[in-house]
Parts: structure tokens; sequence; C-alpha cells
């Protein structure tokens, strides 16, 4: 008996009715995060996702409606609280909880209750990191040692976050920056990206997740000319995603640049440690 035929594969293409409840879904973000208008922002999901309804029946693309969905569903959940810096213990303890909401709720109807395995979290990759990948590292700090202090201080939005003094306010404030770096990775890439690419191009997923990391960001503080740095960084973190294939790797280039992040705003407070070019 001779075998049947594999199903052909299927074609990413940008070209497609698909992109257009998908821009909706991820320009919502920017009514969400960036200009705040939360009742704009829900209106704008709504009209995506009934979009995303009728492109699915109309073409039959596959999951189109539960993907966005799901995307929408976590813009929701953070949209609940302020992104504004506050590292009191209560707000520390109440954005951790909700971000955590927004990624592990839409990873727990994605796998169980859809059944899909999309949305996986790749810490180990079976492959040691190769020299252009430490050098990419080095890089990295490089590039953020250089940069990071012109945009915070000449820009002002260093004041976005709190001055600190005492030690528990540091610790705070490093430990609060840097697990928000590490959210991002399991939002932005590994749930946004991850759903988004089942449809589209990677390019163009990529572009996607990057309207709504770069909204989030701007939220958080990350505000004057800083699209100029945070879209590129979006971008960059996605396609090294792609490359690598590695949660892993993505979050500590993410921590190694917030390290940098955290130095760079404690100085520009206070003017220790003295280790950047600018003065403060």
């Amino acid at each position: 008996m001779t075998a049947a035929p594999a199903a052909p594969p299927v074609t990413r293409t940008a070209r497609t009715w698909a992109l257009l409840p998908a821009l909706v879904v991820c320009g919502a973000a920017v009514l969400l995060f960036g200009v705040q208008v939360a009742w704009a922002g829900y209106a704008t999901l709504a009209v995506g996702l009934v979009a995303a309804w009728v492109v699915e029946r109309a073409t039959g693309e596959h999951a189109l409606l539960r993907d966005l969905g799901l995307i929408a569903l976590g813009q929701v959940i953070i949209s609940t609280i302020s992104l504004e810096a506050d590292i009191s213990y209560a707000n520390m303890a109440l954005m951790g909880t909700v971000l955590g909401l927004a990624v592990a709720v839409p990873y727990v109807i994605s796998r169980f209750v859809f059944g899909d395995r999309v949305i996986r979290f790749p810490w180990r990759t079976g492959h040691r990191w190769t020299p252009v990948q430490w050098s990419y590292l080095g890089l990295v700090v490089l590039l953020g040692w250089l940069i990071l202090p012109f945009y915070f201080i000449t820009s002002g939005v260093y004041t976005n976050w709190p001055t600190v003094t005492q030690p528990d306010e540091i610790a705070r404030l490093f430990v609060g920056v840097n697990a928000v770096g590490i959210w991002d990775e399991l939002f932005f890439i590994v749930t946004c990206f991850a759903l988004l690419r089942r449809h589209f191009p990677d390019w163009l997923a990529n572009c996607l997740q990057a309207i709504v990391f770069v909204s989030f960001l701007w939220e958080l503080g990350y505000q004057a000319w800083g699209p100029l740095l945070t879209i590129p960084f979006a971008l960059l973190q996605g396609w090294t995603f792609r490359l690598t294939k590695s949660l892993t790797y993505v979050i500590t280039v993410h921590l190694l640049f917030d390290l940098v992040v955290f130095l760079v705003i404690v100085y520009a407070h206070l003017g220790v440690p003295p280790i950047f070019l600018l003065a403060p």
C-alpha cells in the first residue's frame, strides 16, 4: 500500500488578511500603555478580535482568533495596574502578581485548554554558546555603558524612577529592574512572538511583538526619545531568540543591559558609581 503524501508545509506570508486583526490587537498596546486611554485600548482589542473571527471564518486561518485572544488577554491583565516605577513593598508584590498572571494565564489556556505547545520556555538548548554569542554579550554591556547615560541624563527620564539612598531601596530597585527584564522575555518573546510566528513570517511577527514591547516600556518609564532605543532593542531580542532558540540567552542579554540601566539610574540620582563618561 502506498503511503499517503505528507501534508504540504504551511506557508507564512505577510500578504494575508490575518495581518489586519494582528495589527489592531498589537496596536491596542499603544493606547493601553502608550497614551494610557484604557477604554480605547479595550475597544480596539475587541475590534481586533472580531476581525480575527471574521478572517478565520473567511480564510480558514487556523487558530488566529485564539492566538490573538491570548495576546489580548495578557494585555488586559497588565493594564489593570500602573506600570510607573514604584518600589514600595506593596506595589512590588502587586506588580509581580499581575505580571506573573499575564504570562501564566495565557500559557495555561494555550497548553491545557487548547492543547497547544506553541508557548514554551526553552531554558536549555543542549548547545554551548558560541564565541560570537559571548562576544555579543560584551558588546551589549559596552553599548549600554556608552549610550544609556546619555539617554537617561540628557532626557531627564531617570526621574521616572525613584531616588534610592538606603540599602534596602537600592536592593529593591535592583530586583525590580531585573525582574521586569526577565518578565519582558517571558511575555513579549516566548508568548507574543511565539504565537505570532504561527501566522506570519518571523520578521513580521517580530515587528508586531515589538509594538507591544515598546508600548509597555514607554509606560514603564522609557519615554522622551526612548523609542529610538527600545524599538531596536525589542527587535534585536526577538531576532536573537529566533537565531539562538534559547530563552536563557536572551534573558542573559536583557539582564546585562538592565544591570547598566540600574547603575545609570543610581548614578543619575546620586553621582555614584562614578564609572560613566557623562556627568550627572
